[in-house]
């Protein structure tokens, strides 16, 4: 069950606002740089449900996400991709490591772009960053 939570928060002058624009995975090139979130199999292989091109390295490596076991996040450049049997495979490097991550058709591919205040709209995800008054810093919304 996904616990959602409503609260007040200010858009002020200096608040960036980035939107997820949502991208094909063939616009994405080896020496690009990627957040990937993943899951991990029983046999470690890693599938991604989230691939996000960044402009330019946002601290890289890989680590758990969100606590969890079962779940990275992996912050590299693209090495290489092919075609595997069940999607294409990411060949992510960073310094200390490298990891292959296959991405099936149904993950979520996309890249920040500058947003605007009109995209923020009812229904829109949101994840943001706001200071001890209630306005916010950074507000990252995707399309609804």
């Amino acid at each position: 069950m996904i616990s959602i939570e409503s609260t007040r928060v200010r858009i002020g002058e200096k608040t960036e606002i980035v939107y997820t624009q949502p991208i094909a995975l063939a616009d994405i090139k080896p020496g690009d740089f990627l957040g990937v979130t993943s899951t991990k199999g029983a046999d470690g292989a890693l599938t991604a449900y989230e691939v996000r091109r960044f402009p330019k390295p946002l601290n890289p490596g890989h680590r758990p996400f969100d606590g969890r076991d079962d779940q990275t996040m992996t912050n590299a450049t693209v090495g290489a991709m092919v075609q595997a049997a069940k999607g294409r495979e990411l060949t992510l490097t960073y310094e200390g490591g490298t990891q292959k991550i296959i991405v099936p058709e149904n993950a979520s591919v996309s890249m920040l772009v500058p947003g605007t205040r009109a995209q923020l709209v009812p229904g829109a995800p949101v994840s943001l960053t706001m200071d001890a008054n209630g306005v916010a810093l950074r507000v990252q919304v995707s399309p609804p």
